[in-house]
């Protein structure tokens, strides 16, 4: 399998839409207070949610496809079926919590439009690198989020599933915004 399959991406295309539309409602019309309310003081802010996943995909769209284009062609995993699911289905759930790496936490000096605008190009990124990349199952390389949601099962991740994990990533957050927006102190207005 050198090639990804037209329903492979279409499934890819359409979970980026799903998950920019999510992630675009969660964050729609909130006034800066909003923006900037933490339930707790060591939890994020919207704000600061946000900026965290657009360095996660700014991650995953610079060095990590770097790397993914520097690893030399390798045959597809006998499991990617697996692991696409894993992805999918285990990254956005938030019951299991983890610390993320500090090279990812939120900066805080980005302005929700900033992080928006770079939210929603990024997203056009994501979907012209799934389109104009023919062989992103054959490059792998290490996934620290897969190996920790599969408990050591799998360790790395090809090409198409860093494009499924970075929209995978942002449905989890858009939930932890809901998470936030539900706490009994978050301002109406």
């Amino acid at each position: 399998m050198n090639a990804n399959t037209s329903s492979e991406l279409e499934q890819a295309r359409l979970y980026l839409q799903q998950t920019r539309s999510y992630i675009v409602g969660a964050t729609k019309g909130l006034s800066e207070a909003q923006w900037n309310f933490r339930p707790a003081p060591d939890s994020w802010s919207i704000a600061e949610t946000l900026d965290h996943i657009v360095t996660i995909q700014e991650f995953v769209l610079g060095p990590v496809r770097t790397q993914l284009a520097e690893t030399p062609p390798s045959a597809p995993s006998p499991d990617y079926e697996r692991v696409d699911a894993i992805v999918i289905t285990r990254f956005p759930v938030r019951l299991n919590k983890f610390k993320a790496p500090e090279a990812v936490q939120p900066a805080g000096h980005c302005a929700p439009a900033e992080a928006t605008g770079r939210l929603l190009r990024n997203y056009e990124l994501l979907t012209e690198y799934l389109e104009s990349t023919p062989d992103l199952r054959r490059h792998r390389r290490e996934s620290p989020p897969l190996k920790a949601v599969s408990n050591g099962e799998f360790e790395t991740m090809d090409g198409y599933q860093w494009v499924l994990a970075a929209a995978a990533h942002t449905e989890r957050h858009a939930k932890q915004i809901l998470e936030i927006k539900a706490d009994p102190g978050f301002s109406a207005e």
